[in-house]
């Protein structure tokens, strides 16, 4: 090769590692021979640019040639017999190892790779658990005041007859797996293509077992029942997610164990209705009640309460009862409870309760309902 490595990549000789592999990944896409059949100068231009890569990506060898050029890689130097492009070189094998290490799609459909690694990977046959969820349905009461659950899940959990290992035998049953040397994934190429997958005699975990436990067969951990006690806060709400660190399912052969996530339910309540922090209630009044006034016990999540209704009071009026809703789950304080107030019709009167009204209704004047003259007045025409 008579154009210098440097040359070969189109770059200069101050090129980080970045800008080489850059340099490299291009070119060698465009004179893979799988994009350029039966050419042979393409052919010679991929062998080339593989041979620079090499060089350059190696810190030593780059030195090396920085130092001497091509005459550091003559008679077996840096790197065996014929150095880079001699006897052994496969320019293919440099284009596996670059594409079956890089991440991300590659912009002309190379998608799927793992990251930059820089070598074989070595798989821990430990796993982590999965994380689990539990709905949970509890009270508008213990919303309001906080409670503690006792719930019962089935989980994983870590094998005490092998402790945890999966192995009868303890650490010392594992050994490398001979399908995938420890790597956990299995690599195919075909021609241009690079595809990666999980191995199918250790199912990623890079090492087999060659004597399992026979009661957790060789995963580590086993189905159980358990009680798991969850602290609930005051002022929870539907859809509030509970982290119960470590009491998830248990990882394979000693891995970290998950999470359990527990999501609040908070049962309909057949008084209040909530809304945020506040709630609300619909509470009937008497006719005499709203027309004279009163002082009324209204329900709250702590007892009765005093209202005060003012004479005269309409039904549909709301009034505030402080400081009685639900309290605040990330702050102080709580919120209000809005009563709303329906004045009801009585029904099934006597005859003496039914003259006594008509008595009452022919007394009344317009100015005792003001509401009902000004609505006659503004309809009269359309009363006609």
């Amino acid at each position: 090769m008579s154009a210098s490595y440097y040359e070969v990549l189109g770059i200069d000789k101050n090129a980080d590692d970045a800008t080489i592999k850059k340099a490299y990944r291009k070119l060698a896409m465009k004179y893979h021979p799988d994009r350029n059949p039966d050419d042979k100068e393409a052919e010679e231009k991929f062998k080339e640019v593989g041979e620079a890569y090499e060089v350059l990506s190696n810190p030593d060898k780059r030195a090396a040639y920085d130092r001497m050029g091509h005459e550091a890689f003559k008679n077996g130097n840096m790197g065996g017999p014929g150095g880079p492009g001699g006897a052994g070189f496969d320019p293919m094998d440099i284009f596996a190892q670059f594409f079956g290490g890089m991440g991300g799609g590659m912009g002309g459909g190379f998608g799927g790779f793992g990251g930059f690694g820089g070598g074989r990977r070595q798989a821990d046959p430990r796993q982590p658990g999965s994380d689990l969820r539990y709905d949970l349905d509890i009270t508008l009461e213990e919303a309001a005041t906080g409670c503690t659950k006792t719930i019962e899940i089935e989980r994983l959990v870590p094998c005490g007859a092998c402790g945890a290992s999966g192995s009868k035998d303890g650490q010392n049953g594992f050994k490398t797996c001979p399908t995938c040397h420890g790597t956990g994934v299995v690599t195919r190429q075909s021609g241009f293509f690079v595809q990666q997958s999980t191995c199918p005699t250790c199912r990623g975990a890079g090492k087999t077992i060659s004597n399992p436990c026979p009661k957790c067969r060789g995963e580590g951990r086993v189905n159980r029942e358990d009680k798991i006690t969850i602290n609930i806060p005051a002022g929870v709400d539907n859809g509030v997610k509970l982290r119960s660190s470590g009491n998830g399912d248990a990882g394979l052969h000693g891995g970290n164990t998950g999470d359990l996530y527990v999501f609040i339910e908070v049962a309909e309540h057949p008084v209040f209705a909530r809304e945020g922090s506040d709630l609300h209630c619909s509470m009937p009044i008497s006719i005499a009640d709203a027309v004279l006034g009163a002082t009324l016990d209204v329900p709250t999540l702590d007892g009765a309460a005093k209202l005060k209704v003012p004479a005269g009071t309409s039904t549909g009026t709301i009034f505030r009862v402080r400081g009685k809703g639900m309290p605040s789950l990330k702050g102080s304080g709580r919120g209000d409870l809005m009563v709303e107030l329906q004045v009801e019709t009585p029904t099934n009167l006597s005859s003496e309760q039914r003259k006594a009204l008509e008595a009452f209704a022919a007394s009344l004047k317009p100015a005792n309902c003001p509401e009902s003259e000004s609505f006659r007045k503004q309809a009269a025409k359309f009363l006609k």
